[in-house]
């Protein structure tokens, strides 16, 4: 069993194979209970309601679902999980992700048309960067290779922020010019393959 611990997150590993499912369920709620049992005596509280389960296979998923008994809650195995901000599907797609992410940015988004007319342009600038652009560039890096149908979905979210930024409207031209001579921004794959070299050339 492996284990990656976090601030306010861990996680438990487990690699078993497919006749061995019962016994492997057993292990981790044994492991759980343990660690409930030695958080109690340290004055501490499991978050056991919050838990959640996924199973990967290289081959079809199993018949029975995979279910493990954590006290008075009960984990199911999930579809999705969410590691460090970023959705994890089953099928290694980022669009729950990508969906996520928008939604949280458009929302801001609608919010700050609000008041645009109250905020003088580097306040406004500053709470775009924060609702926006942090968002987006946090772990994007798992957006490489991504489609551009993945892709076009933060691009649009990009260009609308850009838009209440400079105070243009929707089938105004020129949005192009904007993002590249007047906000210095990069396309989203252009942001992603930046963040990648970055992050490489930090490495090295």
């Amino acid at each position: 069993m492996s284990l990656h611990a976090y601030a306010d997150d861990t996680q438990l590993y487990l690699h078993f194979r497919r006749d061995e499912m019962a016994s492997s369920a057993d292990q981790l709620e044994r492991c759980v209970l343990d660690i409930g049992h030695w958080m109690s005596t340290n004055r501490l509280k499991i978050n056991a309601d919050t838990a959640v389960l996924q199973l990967r296979s290289l081959l079809r998923s199993p018949e029975r679902p995979l279910m493990l008994k954590l006290g008075a809650d009960t984990a199911v195995a999930s579809s999705h999980v969410r590691l460090l901000a970023v959705d994890i599907s089953l099928d290694q797609s980022v669009d729950r992700h990508v969906s996520r992410v928008c939604a949280g940015c458009f929302y801001g988004l609608r919010q700050l048309r609000r008041i645009r007319r109250s905020l003088d342009s580097d306040s406004l600038a500053t709470l775009i960067y924060a609702v926006v652009n942090s968002r987006m560039d946090y772990r994007n890096t798992v957006l490489a290779g991504a489609p551009s149908t993945v892709t076009d979905k933060l691009q649009r979210m990009l260009n609308d922020a850009a838009r209440v930024m400079t105070g243009t409207r929707k089938f105004d031209r020129g949005l192009d010019q904007i993002l590249h001579e007047q906000l210095h921004w990069l396309y989203v794959p252009d942001r992603v393959l930046f963040k990648l070299a970055v992050t490489v050339q930090k490495i090295v």
